[in-house]
């Protein structure tokens, strides 16, 4: 019986081809753009995670916070963290290790090209071997960082590729970091993360030294625990401690203090918000969609009422008439959604492509679950059946002998 139901739909649907595709229009930009947008948020919500993912969840990071547009963190800030807190911080409780790291942007120049690039600093002394441990560092060709290696560089992965000078830099080539010559005495391997695989490391000396980085000003001191289950004691530790020495009050504090959890969190409610609101969007397109099929609906049973009074003059019931409209109106809803599936899958796939192509980034990524395809389906299913039932209901109560005269 729903057979017979589904190809009297499908016959009459395409009887009127044009109306049809034009209804549908409505729904599957809607489900397009659920599919596509929220896909594109879930790939980068994975990648941004699978980048927190590789630091400790015994580490807290300590920057200071204000006006920073640009740069690397804790850079451009009305009052920087200076370097005299790290001591004062390494001597709390449950502190295991602190210690200055300093980031800054320079030119970089190979293969007659240059590009900008973040140069990170690499602790000395007893410190290095932690920040090792920290932050996992392996090579996959060359040798790790050494003290005293002045004019040494320590490369991400990505470094090895073609696309950002022309070809891959590899062990004893010679680099510019501004204007100044570096030799490049080993390659990290891939993690998979920007924050290791497009890092250039120089030890803290020759930061400060060679490329000219202010000693006292620190943009972030990272902070090692003893234990993870006292980190937020820690925590708390170290906001007392800084509020006291930036004398600042509570809830005035110009500075933070985070986990890389919090600051993943952190991040996760703003793709949250985004995706809210591109949903929103996407539904108000569905129910425009939804109302484009109920006035399709009601066109057709004003166009169909003699063929309504002959199905229910030869024996049809008000329940045959009123299924027969209402999966009609079902499956146009759920072939817009197919459509608009097909097109979300392409847009989202397509822009991560395109993206990371035109950006060298494999942060931009898609990620469409099945979750979303079968949810985006069963509420497009639900959009043509709901805005379905009063044509359907309308066609089931026509009276067949006024139905038959209504026509010539």
């Amino acid at each position: 019986m729903l057979k017979d139901y589904l190809g009297i739909a499908i016959k009459s649907l395409t009887k009127r081809r044009l109306r049809t595709y034009l209804t549908m229009i409505g729904i599957f930009i809607g489900i397009a753009a659920v599919v596509g947008l929220i896909g594109l948020g879930q790939g980068l919500q994975v990648a941004i995670t699978s980048q927190f993912g590789l630091l400790g969840t015994d580490i807290l990071s300590i920057q200071a916070s204000g006006m920073n547009y640009a740069g690397p963190p804790g850079a451009g800030v009305v009052k920087p963290l200076t370097s005299d807190l790290v001591d004062k911080i390494a001597k709390l409780n449950g502190v295991k290790e602190a210690f200055a790291r300093y980031i800054q942007t320079s030119t970089m120049d190979f293969n007659d090209k240059q590009e900008i690039a973040f140069i990170e600093s690499v602790p000395e002394g007893e410190k290095r071997k932690t920040f090792e441990t920290m932050t996992n560092l392996k090579v996959s060709a060359g040798r790790l960082l050494k003290d005293g290696d002045d004019r040494k560089v320590l490369l991400g992965n990505d470094f090895t590729k073609n696309n950002t000078f022309g070809r891959g830099i590899s062990v004893g080539d010679k680099i510019l970091l501004n204007n100044s010559q570096f030799d490049v005495v080993g390659i990290l391997e891939k993690k998979g993360s920007f924050m290791y695989d497009q890092a250039v490391y120089v030890n803290d000396k020759t930061m400060i030294d060679v490329l000219g980085k202010n000693k006292d000003e620190v943009n972030i001191i990272s902070v090692k625990v003893t234990d993870e289950k006292i980190i937020s004691t820690v925590k708390n530790e170290i906001e007392k401690l800084l509020r006291k020495e930036r004398n600042v009050k509570i809830g005035e504090e110009d500075f933070t203090v985070q986990t890389p959890q919090q600051a993943l969190d952190s991040l996760k409610s703003t793709l949250f918000a985004v995706t809210l609101f591109v949903t929103i969007i996407a539904v108000i397109s569905l129910l425009v969609g939804g109302i484009g099929i109920m006035n399709t609906m009601y066109t057709s049973v004003l166009e169909r009422t003699k063929e309504i009074g002959i199905m229910k003059s030869i024996g049809a019931k008000n329940s045959t008439v009123f299924t027969l409209f209402f999966i009609e109106s079902g499956f146009l809803g759920l072939v817009g959604g197919i459509i608009g599936v097909l097109l979300g899958l392409l847009f989202a796939y397509g822009s991560a492509f395109a993206g990371r192509i035109a950006l060298g980034s494999d942060l931009i990524q898609a990620n469409v679950s099945f979750g979303l395809i079968f949810g985006a389906l069963a509420f497009s299913f639900i959009i043509g059946t709901f805005f379905g039932v009063l044509p359907a209901y309308r066609a089931s109560k026509l009276n067949p002998v006024d139905s038959l005269r209504s026509t010539k």
